[in-house]
């Protein structure tokens, strides 16, 4: 629901930057359902106006209310003044900057998220540093202990989470897919080598990004290239095993959606996904950048006893990552960094 003005007491404000779909945009859409869920008032502000966006449009069908801005601070701290919402939460380098420094000057409690697992490349990097090295100016949440651990002043750890569905949909099909955004360092390239290694067994990509292009061109015989979609409910049943082939990672929301309907995860041991998956019991752990550990991997769950990786996979998710148990941390912190409208309706 773009613009809407009409303001609740003690409002959640959700600030990002964003051009596409991605673990950022998938974690704040589970964020704000859980905080309607949860009896709160949650509004997404996107910090810049790109263009159509899929994250708009899954605000839009569940309700949720958000807006986009004009892209600079002046304009964010002006609608945060006209607004005063109870507490902002912000996500990405950008964002957290913005909002920390603009929510400071106005008295507003501020709460940054930090979800990315790899150090970023070039200019990027100076963003990211300023970002951390200032980060004291408002409370500070990680997705994973890896994540944490870089953080100069410390934080509370709150793993990414997801709402179960009643009945996992996946798991049974013959296929392994690949998940997430075609850029180095979620290694969607390993994944089409991992597909070459593995010939008789059915290969999905799900996905867009700068990679895919040439891997499309390169691969296109061997793996079924399916492009983005808005959101997987839709296709776990055509997966039997989520392959993550990431350089570095921090807690992929994909795993959590995949294990979440029965589907388990033949990943390298980076970010946190040693936290989550246990090795035989319901997915695989292969060494980082070792492609033969995980086509044997592989070849073990082609023989698997699916039935009991279904269960397991689903109950992990169930007892550790849910959104109640999420948002109920997220709200302490929230409180902790100065909000006084926790569970006002």
């Amino acid at each position: 629901m773009a613009d809407d003005t009409t303001f609740a007491f003690g409002e959640i404000w959700n600030l990002l930057d964003s051009r596409g779909m991605g673990g950022i945009e998938s974690h704040v859409g589970e964020l704000a359902a859980g905080l309607r869920d949860a009896g709160q008032h949650p509004r997404v502000l996107f910090l810049a106006d790109h263009g159509p966006h899929p994250l708009r449009d899954r605000l839009d069908r569940e309700g949720l209310p958000w807006e986009a801005l004009a892209g600079s601070f002046g304009a964010l701290y002006a609608r945060l003044k006209a607004g005063r919402p109870g507490v902002l939460h912000t996500h990405g380098y950008k964002a957290n900057l913005f909002g920390r420094i603009a929510a400071r000057l106005l008295g507003i409690p501020v709460v940054a998220s930090y979800h990315a697992g790899e150090a970023a490349p070039g200019m990027l990097a100076w963003y990211d540093r300023a970002d951390r090295w200032t980060s004291w100016l408002g409370g500070r949440i990680a997705v994973s202990k890896p994540i944490l651990a870089r953080l100069p002043f410390g934080g509370t750890l709150v793993p990414n989470f997801i709402a179960v569905p009643a009945v996992a949909t996946g798991g049974t099909a013959d296929s392994v897919a690949f998940v997430g955004r075609f850029s180095h360092e979620k290694g969607p390239d390993l994944f089409c080598e991992l597909a070459a290694m593995v010939p008789d067994t059915p290969f999905i990509a799900f996905g867009d990004g700068p990679m895919l292009a040439d891997l499309r061109a390169k691969y296109g015989q061997r793996v079924d290239f399916r492009g983005a979609r808005a959101g997987m409910d839709g296709a776990w049943h055509e997966i039997g095993l989520l392959a993550v082939t990431s350089r570095a990672e921090g807690l992929p929301l994909a795993v959590l959606e995949a294990m979440a309907n029965g589907v388990p995860v033949a990943a390298f041991a980076v970010g946190a996904l040693p936290d989550v998956i246990r090795h035989g019991d319901n997915g695989y752990l292969a060494a980082p950048g070792n492609l033969e550990e995980l086509a044997g991997a592989i070849r073990h769950w082609q023989h698997a006893d699916r039935k009991a990786l279904i269960h397991n996979t689903k109950s992990t998710i169930e007892s550790g990552y849910s959104r109640p148990a999420g948002i109920a941390t997220i709200l302490a912190r929230y409180t902790a960094a100065g909000w006084t409208g926790a569970m006002r309706t």
